[in-house]
């Protein structure tokens, strides 16, 4: 992680050589303060961070890096009860870039929204004390595929990927693989279809991670499981010799399932699962 973090330095500091004297300096320095609805400025660029509730401004803090919807901003994932309730009283650092005309570069390697990404988080270390062994990437839609993106391209030191109803093109190589992958996508989903593999194969839209990862054919099936009481999922995962992959569907269309980054962060940090 420490390496990972010491790129998003060097990208930081190389955009900050853009910026206005008084725009540089720590959230503990001379920086605007920023917040929830206030962003940080980044250059043309901004983000949203939400200090999760009872932080006592000195514990290093694990990190989600969220990637927003299509048409939408990072102050909606700060107020959603499905993501920034969720970070809240897990004690995790919230972190929502915006994107460009409110959308996401996600089509093609060389997209400038990976390095934006990676100097948002530079600048969050320089702001807050950070838990680099605990940095995880989520997105929603057009944000799922720019954290597949972003992983696919500067996830070495990712805990995990915890993705939402959006991917990448399954045969796309990647430089870089998280710790884990986390996807969850729903079987009636026509925003960004549900991508069946050959001959109707549900677990395909893992199949990426599979092959990085050197997974086995089979993946093991654990079952139903359940946060909320009008859906539930059906989970496979696979323990594979480079990280584990680990693939949740739901019945549903294009949405953020209730409690799913929830209890994904409770597995992962190793919390009581609780809801939202």
């Amino acid at each position: 992680m420490k390496h990972h973090l010491a790129k998003c330095a060097a990208v930081f500091w190389l955009l900050a050589q853009t910026l206005p004297s008084h725009a540089m300096g720590p959230w503990r320095g001379n920086a605007a303060p920023c917040g929830d609805a206030v962003a940080c400025s980044l250059g043309e660029r901004s983000y949203h961070v939400k200090v999760p509730d009872g932080w006592d401004g000195v514990t290093a803090l694990p990190v989600l890096l969220h990637f927003h919807g299509w048409s939408r901003t990072g102050v909606h994932a700060q107020k959603s009860d499905r993501i920034g309730a969720s970070t809240d009283r897990r004690g995790v650092l919230l972190v929502t870039p915006n994107g460009r005309g409110r959308s996401w570069n996600f089509w093609t390697a060389d997209t400038e929204d990976v390095p934006f990404a990676e100097a948002v988080l530079g600048d969050v270390a320089n702001r807050f004390p950070i838990d680099a062994e605990r940095i995880f990437v989520s997105g929603y839609s057009y944000g799922s595929a720019m954290a597949w993106r972003y992983v696919c391209h500067s996830g070495a030191d990712v805990a995990a990927l915890l993705a939402v109803a959006g991917s990448l093109e399954q045969f796309e190589t990647c430089d870089e693989q998280p710790a884990e992958v986390r996807h969850v996508h729903g079987l009636a989903d026509t925003v960004m279809d549900f991508p069946l593999g050959p001959g109707g194969d549900t677990t395909y839209p893992v199949s990426l991670w599979r092959r990085d990862f050197d997974c086995p054919t089979e993946g093991a099936d654990l079952g139903q499981w359940q946060v909320r009481s009008f859906l539930t999922f059906s989970r496979i995962a696979w323990d594979c010799p480079e990280g584990d992959v680990v693939l949740d569907l739901h019945p549903g269309g294009h949405f953020v399932p209730h409690g799913w980054i929830g209890r994904q962060l409770d597995e992962l940090l190793g919390l009581t699962p609780s809801y939202p």
